[in-house]
């Protein structure tokens, strides 16, 4: 009977201990360094931009912000001469001249150190971002970096560290944020008319079959072979962490992770290399839910591998309404929330099937921020993934214009990056469950009915 005891209790015992989340390591804040909620920096009258990384996302950041009031490009950098001269062509066709710029693998500290230049833009390989990001910052320039803009929990404490105690701004380029259905329904949240939410969903379902070879060095397939966990989580989870108001006035408390084995990414390092490969550490398939301190749920996946139509799976589930991006635009609404924040009109409507197309269209469109149909025709001009890189631009420069917060901060940065090692964690442990850092270090309540200012 003892030893039956005994091996009940130590059996308990590895249970509790199991069910308690993996913690990772927290730093202190060094004296004299105070958090950046709702942090603001002195107007700049003209936004002068450094472009650091010429390639894919940085040639047609150049071209953007010749059609951005506010802003002017200061000067370019990148490490091969090519990527810099198709961009000073780019700038002299629409009439701008003797931009300085920089060619080489440490050029950027070059431009970096100018004093003439307000803003750092990085669209650089992944894992270049923040050794650029941080020198950007030490010289006193805010930052703006691609996603992921950093993928290990060590560089996102550095990056938050280093923006708190320089006080400059540290923003992550996430572009789907700003894409037309997402800040509609974004408005629709915070007017209340899903009512309270409690679930959302977001991903990255992209295969890649074939774009792989389009990256640089072929890094992107190396940096999926070489890393497992949900490696590109901020497209699918910077929409849904808005909707939820994390770090203002709710945060993520901790996650689990599952994955399946690597099928096809394992088939194109193979390919590539000639070589059998079988130890290809990204599965084809990686899913991650995550709970927060308020009982609210996130579902996130990352495919890359299969062939499968595109979606990024943004999904609102409320106590009082419905929304739904892919595959096509929806929503569901109770009949009272409708009279009451729509028309009186809209009668005999279902509340478990989406609503009319028609209908439905309309409420987006009111819902639209206004500042976003003021510039709709333009952003939808210029491009960018359908004007939302446009927009994403655009804001960023509205705001370090007036010396406002930006709308992307950098506790935002670091809770939907730090998905990308913490999910590995979880994976690699069983699936168990790991806690998502406080980022804010106990300030994400200050800002509790917090609305977006758009």
């Amino acid at each position: 009977m003892k030893r039956l005891l005994f091996l009940a209790t130590v059996l308990i015992q590895f249970a509790v201990g199991f069910s308690q989340p993996i913690h990772t390591a927290v730093p202190e804040r060094q004296p004299g360094q105070l958090d950046a909620i709702a942090m603001t920096a002195p107007a700049i009258d003209c936004v002068r931009i450094g472009f650091v990384g010429l390639g894919m996302r940085g040639t047609s950041a150049v071209e953007r912000f010749c059609n951005i009031p506010d802003s002017r490009v200061a000067a370019l950098c990148d490490t091969e001469q090519q990527a810099i001269d198709r961009s000073l062509r780019t700038l002299r066709a629409h009439g701008i001249d003797n931009v300085p710029a920089y060619c080489g693998t440490e050029a950027y500290k070059e431009l970096c150190e100018r004093d003439d230049i307000d803003l750092v833009y990085i669209c650089t390989d992944w894992a270049s971002h923040v050794p650029i990001a941080l020198y950007a910052m030490q010289h006193g320039k805010h930052v703006a970096i691609e996603v992921p803009a950093a993928t290990a929990m060590d560089d996102i404490w550095k990056l938050i560290n280093t923006s708190e105690l320089t006080r400059k701004h540290c923003m992550m380029l996430e572009n789907c944020v700003y894409d037309f259905f997402e800040m509609a329904c974004l408005n629709m949240a915070q007017q209340g008319l899903f009512g309270e939410v409690l679930h959302v969903e977001g991903a990255y379902l992209h295969n890649l079959d074939q774009f792989w070879d389009e990256y640089w060095h072929n890094w992107r397939l190396d940096y999926n072979y070489k890393h497992r966990g949900d490696v590109y989580p901020t497209h699918g989870i910077g929409p849904d962490c808005q909707v939820l108001n994390i770090h203002r006035g709710d945060r993520m408390d901790y996650l689990v992770s599952m994955d399946t084995k690597s099928v096809n990414g394992k088939k194109h390092m193979e390919k590539r290399t000639g070589k059998e490969c079988n130890d290809f550490a990204n599965g084809d398939q990686t899913s991650t839910l995550i709970r927060t301190a308020n009982g609210k749920t996130i579902l996130l996946q990352h495919n890359v591998m299969t062939p499968r139509p595109y979606s990024r799976m943004f999904q609102i589930t409320g106590t009082d309404g419905y929304a739904s991006k892919y595959p096509r635009e929806e929503l569901c609404f109770r009949e009272e929330t409708l009279a009451e924040n729509i028309s009186p009109d809209y009668q005999n409507l279902s509340s478990h099937a989406a609503l009319p197309d028609s209908i439905s269209k309309k409420i987006t469109r009111k819902y639209l921020p206004q500042f976003v149909k003021d510039i709709e025709a333009k952003a939808r001009e210029v491009g960018g993934h359908g004007g939302m890189d446009y927009i994403m631009d655009y804001r960023l420069i509205y705001c370090l214009h007036r010396g406002l917060p930006l709308d992307i901060d950098v506790y935002d940065m670091a809770e939907w990056c730090c998905i990308s090692e913490l999910s590995r964690i979880s994976i690699e442990n069983g699936s168990a469950p790991v806690a998502i850092p406080d980022f804010t270090r106990g300030a994400w309540t200050k800002t509790k009915g917090f609305k977006y200012a758009f």
